[in-house]
């Protein structure tokens, strides 16, 4: 399965040396993957309370939500089948770099809040296509069957960036966010987690 347009959208692809890391330390992996599936559907919830007037926004933010809540108990039955226990993993710095581009007021506050939400989504689709052809069976299968809900959930930030926003600003911003991002990415990084950059360790 190829995602062109995702490609096309990150400013670089995931370093080797990130898929070597996580494929030497899954249990890692599975834990963090889980919490950001937690942190995808929190930030889906905050974004309907933020902007309850918003009608498309709300409908799609809700069922972004619940998909993204079912992932987190999909990667917890693989853990709790793999043994793996939970213990508290740190965030990683990715998220918090990526809202640090984020313009503080409206309305380009919701649209950079958007286009951050596209890119996360977007690169969680390329890692778990640089992952799928190394895992096993039951891991492959699960994380390739995530591709097209990770892809889908790209296309809808990006969409509700344009609807919300005006394009050329948009335009801008998906420039900006790719900078930032592609730093993070590329950048050394002293821990591992899903959205790490090259490891430092």
């Amino acid at each position: 399965m190829n995602f062109p347009e995702i490609q096309e959208f990150l400013g670089c692809p995931t370093p080797e040396s990130w898929v070597k890391a996580a494929l030497n330390d899954q249990a890692t992996m599975l834990i963090d993957h889980k919490n950001c599936e937690f942190k995808a559907a929190s930030t889906a919830l905050s974004l309907m309370a933020k902007y309850s007037t918003y009608v498309d926004l709300l409908n799609a933010m809700s069922r972004l939500a619940r998909e993204e809540l079912v992932h987190h108990e999909q990667v917890l039955r693989i853990m709790k089948r793999r043994k793996i226990p939970l213990r508290p993993v740190s965030a990683a710095r990715y998220a918090s770099g990526l809202r640090k581009v984020v313009r503080t007021h409206e309305p380009f506050k919701l649209v950079d809040t958007l286009v951050v939400g596209a890119f996360i989504e977007a690169r969680s689709c390329e890692r778990f296509e640089a992952l799928v052809p190394h895992l096993d069976e039951e891991l492959g299968k699960f994380y390739f069957g995530l591709l097209k809900s990770e892809s889908r959930h790209f296309q809808g930030y990006l969409k509700l960036a344009y609807q919300y926003g005006e394009a050329a600003d948009v335009d801008q911003a998906i420039v900006r966010v790719r900078e930032a991002e592609q730093v993070l990415i590329e950048s050394p990084d002293t821990e591992f987690r899903f959205h790490s950059g090259v490891p430092a360790f």
